[in-house]
């Protein structure tokens, strides 16, 4: 359960404007340390762009997104780069899966990691010592993460080879391993099937209780957004329409005209 006390991302009143077109319009939120949050609505609501921003790709166009590092040092974010915020603590899945598909599944992990390096130029040039102790480290964390994942069996073979469902844990796992303290899950469902969906979900809750993480995820599929999400942030048009706990979304007429139709409620 989410830490009232701990605020990990602030965002007051955040626009973004494409030419004519606002995509995303006066979004406020505040996520809490240890929260399980979901972003829903209609296709085209703006729930990637906002993404986006606090991910560093897109920059608001007004308002503040403000960040909680890893060492709850307050960091206005919106003008900061992915890598920079991924180094902060900022982590994020993609709705279309984005793997190295010609590498292993341990060399995508792998790559995450770079930034945690314990080596300099010289170390990997003569083969130090040093360089020898971080990468038996390195591989240590990457089998871990794997092994939690129940993939660790698969870390030789390419991306590319491995089931749907087992290549959407690959990319959560390299999320992962940047040490994120807000991980952002983009669609973690989508083209997973009923039984893979409920897996998926326990991993969910896995993975925010075993890594201590705030989540903020966007997902279509209902029944894995009510039945985890502690709170629902509704987008349609690019503007909040409703927020709270699961049962307070389903039975408001505003989201239920909107988004869920008069049959999920």
């Amino acid at each position: 359960m989410p830490d009232k006390e701990k605020l990990v991302l602030q965002a007051s009143g955040v626009t973004v404007v494409f030419g004519g077109l606002c995509a995303v319009s006066d979004f406020s939120c505040e996520l809490y340390e240890g929260g399980l949050f979901g972003l829903i609505g209609p296709n085209g609501a703006g729930k990637t762009t906002l993404f986006n921003m606090v991910s560093g790709v897109y920059k608001p166009t007004s308002g503040q997104i403000t960040f909680w590092d890893r060492n709850d040092s307050v960091r206005v974010i919106n003008k900061m780069k992915p890598a920079a915020l991924n180094k902060l603590g900022i982590a994020r899945t993609f709705q279309n899966i984005r793997l190295f598909d010609n590498l292993t599944v341990s060399d995508n992990v792998r790559i995450a990691l770079h930034a945690q390096r314990h080596i300099n130029p010289a170390d990997a040039l003569f083969r130090t010592p040093r360089f020898h102790r971080d990468e038996k480290r390195m591989t240590e964390k990457v089998m871990h993460l794997l092994h939690l994942f129940k993939i660790e069996n698969k870390s030789e073979e390419l991306a590319k080879n491995l089931p749907y469902g087992e290549q959407r844990k690959l990319e959560i796992v390299r999320a992962l391993a940047s040490n994120p303290k807000l991980l952002l899950l983009d669609e973690p469902a989508a083209g997973m099937n009923g039984q893979e969906t409920a897996e998926l979900m326990q991993l969910i809750h896995f993975i925010r209780d075993k890594f201590k993480l705030t989540i903020l995820l966007i997902e279509h599929d209902m029944k894995l957004v009510m039945g985890i999400c502690e709170r629902i942030f509704v987008l349609n048009y690019g503007r909040v329409i409703a927020s709270g706990k699961p049962e307070e979304i389903q039975s408001n007429p505003l989201v239920v005209k909107a988004y869920l139709g008069s049959e999920a409620v």
